[in-house]
């Protein structure tokens, strides 16, 4: 049996009456929460690939910004949570399977749902390029 693929999902808690420390702490929570999911396979913060010169190594993060994890049987449940937690706020969203990735700009919960179908639409498209 092959291991089921996970999904990694990219997004961030954003808005224009959110400052720096106001988005990070809301970050931090909904963290905590996305690790406490049984449907969540890892969760973290995301780095900050190109960190400013003198900040230390390590500890440059993007503010506000989470990484996910998700099998694709645990998707939905996942999408649901997520749009539960970020409601009506506008978020983008990256939908990452294997090398492929995909960044979708929701402004609804009923968008945030669609990158599911991004998300199998991706599988998809790795499977036709492994069997062919």
């Amino acid at each position: 049996m092959t291991e089921e693929p996970t999904i990694q999902f990219t997004f961030a808690v954003d808005g224009p009456e959110l400052d720096d420390e106001r988005r990070q702490k809301i970050a931090n929570k909904l963290l905590r929460e996305i690790r406490d999911l049984d449907e969540v396979e890892k969760a973290d913060r995301v780095e900050d690939l190109n960190p400013e010169a003198g900040s230390k190594p390590g500890f440059a993060t993007l503010i506000g910004f989470l990484t996910a994890e998700v099998s694709m049987k645990n998707m939905k449940s996942f999408l649901s949570f997520l749009g539960d937690r970020l409601g009506d706020k506008p978020s983008k969203i990256t939908v990452k399977v294997g090398d492929k990735e995909v960044t979708i700009e929701a402004k609804s919960r009923q968008e945030l749902l669609e990158s599911e179908r991004v998300a199998k639409d991706l599988l998809a498209a790795m499977g036709d390029r492994s069997n062919g």
